[in-house]
C-alpha cells in the first residue's frame, strides 16, 4: 500500500467558512488597495485559499468586489434593465430604478448599512475605486454617451448624495418624498450630466476629463 498524498498546507478546503473567509479579505483588500489595487491573486494568499477557489465561490473581481459589498441585489442588472431607451431619456428610468429599490424594506437594512460603510476608513476607496467603475461607468458605456469617465462620477455625486440624506441622515422633506417628487427634481440634472454639451477650456478646445494616475 501506498500512503496518501499529503494535504496542502496554509489552504482550506472548500466550506461555508472558506467562503467567509474570502470576503473578509476581499473587503480588506479593497479598502486598502482599492479595485485596480487588488487582484485575486492576493485575496486568495490573503484567506488562505487558492485563487482557483476564489473564482469558484465569486467568478470575476467585478463580482467579488460586488459580493464584498454586501449588497443585497446586484446593480448591475437591474440598472442595464432600465436603461434600455436613448441615453436622452436615461435619467428618469434609471433614478426612478435606484429609488425603488432602496425604498424596498426588504432591501433597505442592507443598503443601508453598505452605505453607511462608505464613512468608514477606506469606504471611499471603495466607492470611487469600485462602485463607480465596475457599476456606473458600464451604465454611461451602455448608453453611448460621451466622456462617461467624467458624467458618470458627476451622476454618482448626485446619487450618493441623495442615498445618503434620504436614508442615512434622513434629511427633511427628502426623507419623506415621494419618488416622483425626487425623479422630478433629481431627474433633469442628472439628465443634464449625462447628455448636456461639456464646458470647455479656455479658447474652446474640449477639456480632457480622461482619468490619471495621482
Amino acid at each position: 500500500m501506498t500512503a496518501a498524498p499529503a494535504g496542502r498546507r496554509g489552504r482550506r478546503p472548500g466550506s461555508p467558512d472558506t467562503r467567509a473567509a474570502i470576503l473578509a479579505a476581499a473587503r480588506e483588500r479593497f479598502a486598502a488597495e482599492g479595485f485596480a489595487g487588488t487582484t485575486i491573486r492576493a485575496v486568495a494568499a490573503d484567506a488562505g485559499v487558492d485563487a482557483a477557489l476564489v473564482h469558484h465561490y465569486f467568478g470575476t473581481k467585478d463580482d467579488l468586489f460586488l459580493a464584498a459589498l454586501a449588497l443585497p441585489v446586484d446593480p448591475r442588472a437591474l440598472l442595464a434593465a432600465a436603461i434600455i431607451g436613448p441615453p436622452e431619456e436615461a435619467a428618469e428610468p434609471f433614478l426612478r430604478t435606484f429609488l425603488s429599490i432602496w425604498d424596498d424594506e426588504a432591501l433597505q437594512p442592507g443598503l443601508i448599512a453598505t452605505a453607511r460603510g462608505i464613512l468608514e476608513p477606506g469606504g471611499d476607496r471603495l466607492i470611487r475605486e469600485g462602485f463607480l467603475p465596475v457599476v456606473l461607468l458600464p451604465v454611461g458605456e451602455s448608453l453611448g454617451i460621451e466622456h462617461p469617465e467624467l458624467r458618470m462620477p458627476l451622476v454618482a455625486s448626485q446619487v450618493i448624495g441623495l442615498i445618503l440624506a434620504r436614508y442615512v441622515v434622513r434629511i427633511e422633506p427628502i426623507a419623506s418624498m415621494s419618488v416622483d417628487a425626487l425623479v422630478g427634481i433629481y431627474g433633469p440634472t442628472i439628465q443634464r450630466y449625462l447628455t448636456a454639451p461639456l464646458p470647455l477650456a479656455p479658447g474652446g478646445a474640449q477639456e480632457d476629463y480622461s482619468t490619471h494616475d495621482e
